[in-house]
């Protein structure tokens, strides 16, 4: 545990001295500001012909979206820049396990994520006192769980893909491309045997329809924490093998 805690550490604090994790961050932040602000200034445009108090939705649905896109470009560095500066070899003759490293690398950028989605609850606690009575806190808890859960897969996964290349970019591409096909997995299946398996696979259908509209369900939770389990898994397989090389 202390391998993990010491190299966690090292991860979450170099997000703070990376300038390529402050212009994500930024952003992040301000696509997610203007798409506040316009909802809110729309709805109040709209207020005396079609009466709309704008709901948590225009908050927690972009930032979903948004996530597809950053947490590439936050885990793209985690063992694809330690293979191209040579520092990866260093580590692996350390005395640390496999799974120690990926664990901590992944627990780091996850930690970040995770800052970053709390720092957005100020949008909804705006909108509570911008709308009267206020706005529905069910879907709010729910919606930020899921948003946690969702971050915790993606970083893991990430972890894994970054493990498997020694050029960042190239881990960002394959990163982006993943969890795209892993969002959209479940639309082209409608009508096609077996689309069960293929839209129980989709991240968004373990979202939109629970998560996000205040339904806590046990199936996604276990869906989110299996594919994080999975993708730490992987990355130490695939660490392992780099091992033995």
């Amino acid at each position: 545990m202390r391998n993990i805690w010491i190299i966690t550490k090292r991860e979450y604090a170099r997000y703070f001295t990376s300038p390529a994790a402050y212009l994500v961050a930024f952003l992040y932040l301000l696509v997610l500001g203007i798409i506040f602000y316009a909802n809110v200034a729309a709805s109040a445009m709209n207020a005396f012909m079609r009466p709309y108090a704008p709901g948590v939705d225009i908050i927690i649905n972009p930032i979903t979206t948004l996530l597809v896109f950053i947490t590439p470009a936050l885990t793209m560095h985690l063992l694809a820049a330690e293979q191209r500066n040579g520092t990866l070899e260093l580590l692996l003759t350390a005395p640390i396990r496999d799974w120690e490293l990926i664990i901590g690398k992944w627990l780091g950028s996850f930690l970040f994520v995770t800052t970053l989605t709390l720092i957005t609850l100020v949008y909804p606690i705006t909108l509570n006192f911008l709308v009267k009575p206020g706005i529905d806190w069910g879907p709010v808890i729910s919606g930020y769980l899921g948003l946690i859960l969702m971050g915790a897969a993606f970083t893991a996964l990430g972890t894994a893909i970054s493990a498997m290349f020694n050029n960042q970019i190239a881990a960002f591409v394959a990163s982006l491309a993943f969890f795209l096909l892993l969002w959209i997995i479940g639309f082209p299946a409608h009508g096609l045997g077996g689309s069960e398996i293929w839209q129980y696979l989709d991240f968004s259908n373990h979202f939109y329809d629970t998560l996000a509209v205040g339904i806590i369900d046990t199936r996604d939770i276990i869906y989110y924490l299996s594919v994080t389990a999975f993708g730490i898994f992987a990355g130490s397989i695939i660490v392992e093998t780099r091992r033995w090389r």
